[in-house]
């Protein structure tokens, strides 16, 4: 799974851990409340008006970057909202990070089953310079945001630094200030010694230190602040990313569109130096009203909720089993909170508990017969044993699809149902039906942000010969930074674009195994 999060800077203290540590790092005596809106679920152990302001802004924030860039909102956007997680402090979110989060301040994980976001409710000091936890709220928020509006890949720099350059917004009185100076970075910025534009471009992927890694969000918002304000340089900022979807490699691509690298260091360097930066206000009678429902968790949910944290996070088998294990004390001490059950359903499902998994579900739908969690997990759980038991029965099939069919009618623009009915053909080694190629489709309208669905999509697409779809569909995996080396997309992408449409099915259906295999 790639994710994307703010990192600090060097000059910020660093903790290390385990990811199965955050189980205990809330407070000993919880209060934790739920705050929705109508684009994310924010879950926050704090004070009712605390966690209500906290979202109030944020739903004003998704309002002001949709006045930025002239979207509007989309229907079935309610259906599939981010999930924000807020910590305690930097420290146990980088716990729950795990390996490799030494200096990451929060993380965000997009995909079909629920984006999540987990981010801190205290930074590390309060000075001009500190990184404030609001700044890493409307960061991760803002990666949610950017790839779930756009079809198009970003660079490395571009991605972290759009995201830093909103995360700074200032709420004034009259309305929300876009484009303030991201202090936090000031370190790497002006004291540091300063990152060569073409590392900044480089879209080979090669590993970056600590060092590098803050230069990339520090020079990637000055050059987004410039290209953003700066009228002569939106166009060449388009340019180049029209160059960089079309496989042009990211120096080569920066070097025509900008004319020089090499001048457009020289010139975001006199940028840099100027007294004063320009900013943007969105004033809040532009904004939608922010409508946010604020409720004190259930006893059972306040329990479960480290563990449930920890779920969304991800688990490997050994902390899926902790998980699972000390859910189920928890599970059997509340046998009727649906939401309890539901979420023991998917930590059971997770470490193959499939009894136990199966009978929470069964509980959970006692109480609310509408639990869509519990409905997909019935399903996903009769998939799973028709398919390791190399099932041929289409009876055993269907009743398998029909707890996913029920889930989808409790709210038919949730894209998880949809997705997974559609993967069930698959599994059963059939044709998918026009109906489940439809939903795949309509999945993606709703979470374009999941690269394993986007993958998916292109797939149909190659095996129904609608090849220059699948190239859209694949040319925002394939140039994307985050993916790896090895990256399948830009395999089958090359393919695509030699005429060799044999060749790619051949690796699409190599590839298809081997994903299989591995989930």
């Amino acid at each position: 799974m790639t994710n994307w999060g703010v990192r600090v800077g060097r000059w910020m203290a660093a903790a290390t851990g385990m990811a199965c540590a955050a189980l205990s790092a809330m407070p000993a005596k919880a209060e934790w409340r739920e705050a929705r809106g109508r684009h994310f679920v924010l879950y926050g152990n704090m004070p009712e008006d605390t966690l209500r302001t906290m979202a109030t802004r944020l739903e004003q924030f998704d309002g002001a970057m949709r006045q930025l860039h002239a979207l509007p909102e989309q229907e079935g956007e309610e259906s599939n909202p981010v999930t924000v997680y807020v910590l305690p402090d930097e420290s146990a979110v980088r716990r729950l990070y795990g390996k490799g989060g030494d200096h990451i301040a929060g993380f965000y994980e997009p995909r079909v089953s629920g984006s999540v976001a987990f981010t801190p409710m205290r930074g590390q000091g309060d000075g001009l310079n500190a990184l404030k936890p609001q700044i890493v709220l409307f960061h991760e928020y803002a990666h949610h945001f950017l790839l779930g509006n756009s079809q198009i890949a970003y660079p490395a720099w571009y991605s972290e630094g759009y995201a830093e350059f909103v995360s700074t917004a200032r709420f004034d009185r009259e309305g929300i200030m876009i484009g303030v100076a991201a202090q936090h970075r000031a370190y790497g910025l002006i004291d540091s010694s300063k990152l060569p534009i073409e590392t900044l471009f480089d879209s080979t992927r090669r590993k970056l230190d600590s060092h590098e890694l803050d230069q990339v969000y520090g020079r990637g918002w000055l050059l987004t602040h410039y290209t953003q304000f700066d009228p002569t340089q939106s166009p060449k900022l388009n340019a180049y990313l029209k160059l960089l979807n079309q496989g042009v490699p990211s120096i080569a691509a920066g070097d025509q569109a900008f004319g020089s690298l090499k001048a457009l260091d020289r010139q975001l360097d006199g940028y840099l130096r100027r007294s004063t930066l320009p900013g943007r206000l969105v004033r809040y009678e532009r904004l939608p009203k922010a409508e946010i429902a604020v409720r004190t968790m259930s006893p059972g949910e306040q329990q479960m909720m480290p563990l449930r944290m920890q779920s969304d996070r991800g688990v490997n088998r050994t902390t899926g089993q902790q998980v699972y294990e000390r859910a189920a004390r928890i599970a059997a001490a509340y046998p009727g909170d649906a939401v309890v059950q539901g979420w023991f359903a998917e930590m059971a499902y997770d470490v193959g508990q499939d009894v136990a998994a199966e009978a929470a579900a069964d509980r959970a739908l006692a109480i609310d017969a509408k639990s869509q969690q519990a409905l997909l997990y019935k399903g996903l759980l009769h998939l799973r044993r028709a398919y390791t038991e190399h099932s041929r029965d289409p009876a055993r099939w269907r009743e398998a699809r029909s707890w996913i069919i029920r889930a989808n009618r409790v709210d038919t623009n949730a894209a998880e149902p949809l997705a997974t009915f559609y993967r069930s053909f698959l599994m059963a080694g059939e044709k998918p039906s026009d109906s489940a190629v439809a939903g795949l489709g309509r999945a993606f309208e709703l979470v374009p942000q999941d690269r394993g669905l986007r993958f998916l999509l292109a797939g149909q697409q190659i095996t129904a010969d609608q090849i220059d779809d699948a190239k859209r569909t694949l040319r925002p995996l394939a140039f994307d930074p985050h993916s790896p080396a090895d990256n399948p997309a830009a395999t089958l992408l090359a393919l695509l674009e030699a005429g060799k449409t044999q060749e790619v099915k051949v690796a699409l259906a190599t590839m298809t195994d081997r994903r299989g295999q591995e989930d």
